[in-house]
């Protein structure tokens, strides 16, 4: 079996059967081709059915040489098991070479997270004499107000929001939809986009029904929104590592913090795992820890 061949089938089965995004796929099949190159360098050079685990385990040691940290490591490794563990359910291999190989141990790396004042501050560097910018202020309120990924964002659809009920329907991963609240200040916002700049653009076709466009009609990309949250950033001077993902962070942890039900949050948030959701409880305890190191007379030596 040859690579190329393995994994066009491989992708079919990604898209078809496991209805991941674009960029997941693109994502898992990185990792396929990480291994493919490594495997080009053996004469005869290595294929998919001939992989052993000690093959397998000196292209991790060579990963690992070239200083990619650990969770990029371990992204890896799950992206190979998951290569060879479809070819074993297709029969393509007698035995998957990776079924031993376990993960490096990464640890949980809590994340940057905005504070309302930095939200806000943020907010401030909007020129709204600007045309897009109502539309950028809009979508940094439906980011922050309901924790939606960037690719969730880019996605969502006029159609999918009950104006009314406060409510829109998102879909996230494997086309998993969910219901997620919209509140007050989100609404208003995506309000004023459409009477001062969504109403006045000539849509191209075919994309109608997106909420977010460019001044050309079409829908936003991803690059696009990390610009426009890059700049906001440093105009406002925050030194920490922002990206659109820090607003689905910030959204989360303020509600841990405000004392929202675990459950809840990891509803609107589409997790499908609430050990996903529990990062937010360790990073509140993190802040409590702080706080009590600073500010406790008995913590100060």
């Amino acid at each position: 079996m040859n690579w190329k061949i393995a994994q066009r089938s491989y992708i079919n089965y990604l898209r078809l059967e496991k209805s991941l995004s674009p960029n997941s796929i693109e994502a898992y099949t990185a990792d396929v081709q990480k291994l493919e190159s490594f495997s080009a360098h053996y004469t005869p050079p290595l294929t998919p059915d001939n992989l052993s685990q000690n093959d397998i385990r000196q292209f991790l040691k060579e990963i690992n040489e070239m200083g990619l940290s650990a969770t990029s490591q371990a992204r890896i490794v799950s992206g190979l098991k998951s290569f060879f563990g479809y070819l074993l359910l297709e029969k393509e291999i007698k035995k998957d070479p990776t079924e031993l190989i376990e993960s490096p141990k990464t640890g949980r790396k809590l994340p940057d997270v905005l504070s309302v004042e930095e939200i806000e501050l943020m907010l401030q560097q909007l020129d709204m004499s600007k045309q897009e910018s109502t539309r950028n202020r809009a979508i940094v309120e439906v980011m922050y107000s309901c924790g939606l990924r960037v690719s969730e964002l880019i996605d969502l659809q006029v159609s999918n929001i009950r104006f009314d009920d406060g409510f829109m329907r998102v879909v996230g991963k494997g086309n998993k939809e969910r219901l997620v609240p919209i509140g007050g200040m989100g609404l208003k916002w995506i309000g004023y986009y459409f009477e001062q700049t969504r109403n006045h653009i000539a849509i191209k076709h075919g994309h109608e029904d997106y909420l977010f466009l460019n001044r050309r009609g079409a829908k936003l990309t991803r690059m696009m929104i990390f610009n426009i949250i890059k700049d906001l950033t440093d105009r406002a001077g925050i030194r920490k590592k922002i990206s659109p993902h820090t607003f689905r962070h910030s959204f989360a942890t303020h509600l841990v913090e405000a004392g929202a039900d675990l459950r809840s949050v990891q509803e609107m948030l589409g997790h499908a795992s609430i050990t996903t959701t529990e990062i937010y409880t360790h990073l509140d305890r993190h802040r409590l820890k702080e706080e009590i190191l600073s500010y406790h007379p008995r913590y100060k030596v």
